[in-house]
């Protein structure tokens, strides 16, 4: 039997309308029937996904396996179960409302063929109202790593991956995790990969936010993302080498996913479960080495983290619920006797000798001043500081985060998305990014 070139697996589960748009994309692929197969899951699907697979297999025999299954309450174990059926030379995971272009697989079989790729990211677009972080598509590479690109941003296994590489390290997504177990999986692939690469030419995949929301990811409890991101962050352990490598992956998870557990939504839960994703979240703190990368952080996440990992759950929620009612704390400014002025954000928190949090998980940026004549200014004085004190003239090259930002997100859905407070701390995080040239 010949051996197609590539494999694409789809899990489904309740996914229509979006299913026949996902379906009809493949059966338009320019890589030809020939070249590649369709292993489809239904996993216990009750919306008639089923019959519309079994229909699309019937009309286009030797293109489409359908599997049907009873319900596992996620989408991992169908989607290993498409892995297990696999026999292309490539694998790609498709979601079931999502949909490829129709030169998509025709030209990552071919990259990947000419760079040697392990694992092949394609150009991804984000449909409905989905946000796909843009800093990685950048520019085509045939290789990328870690800690020159925005490979840690990129971790959903969206990819083409060889798929000797898959059966060689045993790699299958982690049936117990209800969301985030795809990051895992891919994660350690990236990690043993010979070569990384991305192309981005070409729009190769749509992802689709589902007007219910009812991704996923969207629909998973507080819980089970903490413990998402300690499968992600033991594979990390494990493989990632000590340094940027590692710290790219920690900045990424203890930057974005974490700190979303600690904001408003948060007050919302019952006292237990709240305690519970406090001690959840500052176990990760601890255990996973995030304090190692507080200064790539924003100070809204950082100081929240150490309040979680400190067990000051208390002045955790007072904080949450000081920040959406008043938003970002006022600035002050300090010059010290070494000459060096000092912004700090002023929460309540901000020298509460109560609660012990060190200055620097304040700090939003320094500059040295030029030295003043006596009585001028003296050393430690505090004043609210001027924003446009000690920049630098012509602003800064887009940093990483600020590539992210913009790339990802439009600029009149970023204006609408500031009234949200989460939302807000990330664009005001990317705007203290670029004052301070990337060096948070």
């Amino acid at each position: 039997m010949t051996v197609p070139d590539v494999t694409v697996v789809i899990a489904v589960y309740n996914t229509i309308p979006y299913l026949t748009a996902c379906l009809d994309s493949l059966v338009r692929q320019t890589i030809g029937h020939a070249r590649m197969e369709v292993v489809a899951v239904d996993d216990g699907s009750t919306d008639g996904c089923g019959e519309l697979l079994d229909g699309y297999a019937a009309r286009h025999p030797g293109l489409f396996q359908v599997v049907h299954q009873a319900n596992s309450g996620g989408p991992a174990a169908p989607t290993n179960r498409g892995l297990a059926l696999a026999r292309g030379r490539y694998v790609l995971f498709l979601g079931a409302d999502d949909w490829l272009g129709d030169e998509a697989l025709e030209r990552m079989v071919a990259s990947a063929d000419e760079w040697g790729s392990d694992v092949l990211i394609p150009k991804q677009i984000g449909v409905n109202g989905r946000l796909v972080p843009q800093g990685i598509f950048d520019a085509t590479a045939a290789s990328v790593g870690f800690e020159d690109s925005a490979l840690a941003w990129a971790l959903a296994d969206t990819k083409l991956f060889r798929l000797d590489l898959i059966r060689r390290h045993n790699l299958a997504r982690k049936e117990e995790l209800k969301v985030y177990s795809d990051q895992p999986f891919t994660l350690a692939a990236c990690l043993r990969a010979r070569r990384i690469s991305v192309l981005a030419d070409y729009d190769h995949y749509f992802l689709v936010l589902r007007e219910d929301r009812g991704n996923v990811t969207q629909r998973a409890g507080a819980l089970d993302r903490v413990r998402g991101v300690a499968a992600v962050q033991w594979v990390a352990a494990e493989l990632a080498a000590p340094g940027g490598q590692l710290d790219a992956i920690r900045a990424r998870h203890f930057g974005w996913e974490v700190p979303q557990l600690l904001q408003e939504g948060l007050l919302a839960l019952d006292a237990g479960l709240r305690d519970q994703v406090c001690d959840g979240v500052g176990e990760l703190v601890r255990q996973f080495g995030a304090r190692e990368v507080y200064h790539r952080l924003a100070v809204p996440d950082r100081v929240r983290l150490e309040l979680a990992a400190t067990g000051r759950y208390r002045e955790l929620r007072e904080l949450i619920a000081y920040e959406a009612e008043h938003g970002a704390p006022p600035e002050v400014s300090e010059t010290g006797a070494d000459g060096v002025r000092r912004r700090y954000a002023a929460y309540p928190v901000f020298r509460d000798g109560a609660v012990g949090l060190a200055d620097k998980l304040f700090l939003l940026g320094e500059e040295r001043v030029e030295a003043r004549a006596p009585g001028e200014e003296s050393a430690g004085h505090r004043e609210p500081v001027d924003p446009d004190a000690g920049r630098e003239t012509g602003p800064p090259p887009p940093t990483l985060v600020q590539q992210l930002w913009r790339g990802a997100v439009p600029a009149q859905v970023r204006r609408r998305l500031r009234s949200y407070p989460a939302w807000r701390r990330l664009a005001d995080a990317v705007t203290a990014d670029g004052r301070n040239g990337g060096r948070r």
